[in-house]
């Protein structure tokens, strides 16, 4: 007999309002318009002291972190060849294929690393932020795995699993 271990955490407080607008594989785009997102962490991995795979104490608030970088912000995908995005004098100009052209102020966006800004995306963000933090924020740690949610509406979310 294998036994395995695993938290999840799914506080209220995992949360975010963003706008975004996705973009289609035929090089279309969504309309502007936004989310109230909830997240889900799992984390898979060896128990540590105190019989544990984690702290909830120091992990909860990285979570948060993550969620509070994305809220009230327009995220824009930084890796996608239909969208040019651009920063510079405290604005932020996206311009897509279609010749439409977004300006914002730079403080409203965030620019992701990433091709898309779906649900599976975002949550791909946040699996890579939270492992690229756990050595610092709980060293004790020894994940196999994360497997992180993004819930847009209720019923509807994009997961990222990542092996360690």
């Amino acid at each position: 007999m294998q036994e395995a271990f695993a938290i999840r955490v799914y506080k209220q407080y995992f949360n975010f309002g963003s706008a975004h607008f996705l973009i289609f594989a035929d090089g279309s785009r969504e309309r502007l318009h936004g989310h109230n997102y909830q997240v889900q962490v799992r984390l898979e991995g060896n128990l540590v002291a105190g019989d544990v795979v984690v702290d909830f104490i120091p992990f909860k608030p990285l979570v948060k972190r993550l969620c509070d970088a994305m809220d009230h912000r327009t995220l824009l995908p930084r890796d996608n060849a239909h969208l040019r995005v651009t920063e510079g004098d405290g604005v932020v100009e996206a311009v897509h294929d279609d010749g439409s052209r977004f300006v914002f102020p730079a403080a409203d966006v965030l620019i992701l690393p990433l091709p898309n800004t779906s649900t599976e995306m975002l949550a791909r963000h946040i699996a890579h932020a939270i492992v690229a933090a756990l050595p610092e924020q709980v060293p004790e740690a020894e994940a196999h795995a994360i497997e992180v949610q993004v819930e847009e509406s209720g019923g509807q979310s994009g997961i990222c699993r990542l092996t360690l």
